[in-house]
């Protein structure tokens, strides 16, 4: 049986912020917010992601709260991979996403790091044909 990595947990302060976040600025889509009492199901993933999401997870000890924003130790963590580059980075930094680099063309994609609300590096990045 073929296996796929269905979510990936992003530590984040507040749930509504989070989905207003990457809902909103980066474009994705809400899948699931269920309330389960003391916390929220909260599955949030790119237009057209049929595979991977995020699961935004309220942290809630202050190990977690610390972890915010570096869950991968200031390294890129997460890669946007979109069919048109330069219709998503327009659409980003008119929605205020912070670029930490002028966009480059490099063998395998044209790509760019930003960092999300929290703090988070990613690419984003258009593959090469």
């Amino acid at each position: 049986m073929p296996q796929i990595l269905s979510l990936i947990t992003l530590l984040v302060d507040d749930y509504d912020r989070a989905i207003a976040h990457y809902c909103g600025a980066l474009g994705f889509e809400l899948r699931e917010d269920t309330d389960q009492g003391r916390k929220r199901w909260v599955h949030v993933a790119p237009p057209g992601s049929t595979e991977t999401g995020l699961l935004l997870a309220l942290a809630s000890t202050d190990e977690q709260r610390a972890r915010i924003g570096d869950q991968t130790g200031g390294r890129v963590g997460f890669f946007l991979q979109t069919d048109d580059f330069w219709r998503d980075h327009t659409r980003m930094v008119a929605a205020g996403i912070e670029f930490l680099e002028t966009p480059r063309e490099e063998s395998y994609a044209t790509v760019a790091v930003f960092r999300d609300a929290y703090g988070n590096r990613w690419d984003l990045l258009q593959p090469k044909d």
